[in-house]
């Protein structure tokens, strides 16, 4: 009887990521790939604006804040074309008001060209595992924003709530898990999900620090 043939298994290929740096000039190209050289899984490509409809093949874009633009005009061309895509946008000196309005308009991030290279790695990381990125100063202005704002912080607004989902959303904007807000409304976990579900339908966002940082921008809480 032959003796079996060892097969050798063929290594597992890590799923590339496919990173889009959009309208940049070279010089900055190179150095994100100078930047990214220790990740064999990211994938760069220099793009334009009409090039972006058509690379369906791209998961992330490095959108930068450069002057002469639109940063939510790009943003906006960028979604109309492509949905799904996930935005990271890079700047200097970026405050924390226009952050927090971009991961609103639908960035999933910002992340500031001065971070080191294990901050970018991070974020697109994060970012292309469906979470959003943030600076530390951002969520924390955000926090402050929220615990000086006492009492019920719902004003009359454009977009209408149950006194439920109003309750969802003052705990979620204080940052309360779906647990912790199920406890104190007396409500299953699955419960609050389907409230924050509805939410995020009702004011057109993809995610619950999008639909916090929405309540604060649009009013539907009130910042002191």
């Amino acid at each position: 009887m032959k003796s079996g043939t060892a097969v050798k298994a063929a290594p597992v290929k890590k799923a590339s990521i496919r990173i889009a740096v959009v309208e940049s000039d070279p010089l900055r190209f190179v150095g994100f790939r100078a930047l990214f050289d220790c990740e064999p899984d990211f994938e760069l490509v220099s793009a334009v604006l009409p090039d972006i409809s058509v690379m369906q093949d791209i998961d992330l874009v490095l959108l930068g804040n450069r002057s002469g633009q639109n940063l939510f005009d790009v943003m906006a061309s960028l979604k109309a074309a492509r949905p799904d895509l996930r935005i990271i946008v890079t700047g200097a000196g970026m405050d924390e008001e226009t952050i927090l309005k971009a991961i609103a308009a639908g960035s999933k991030g910002y992340v500031d060209e001065a971070a080191s290279a294990a901050e970018f790695v991070q974020a697109i990381r994060i970012v292309s595992q469906g979470s959003v990125w943030a600076p530390r100063r951002v969520l924390s202005m955000f926090i402050e924003r929220v615990s000086s704002s006492p009492g019920r912080i719902f004003p009359a607004g454009r977009v209408t709530f149950t006194d439920r989902e109003k309750e969802v959303l003052e705990m979620l904007v204080a940052g309360r898990s779906n647990k912790e807000i199920g406890s104190a409304l007396g409500i299953e976990e699955r419960t609050v999900k389907a409230h924050v579900a509805k939410l995020m339908r009702k004011v057109g966002v993809q995610n619950r620090i999008a639909l916090s940082v929405h309540a604060i921008t649009h009013s539907l809480v009130t910042a002191k």
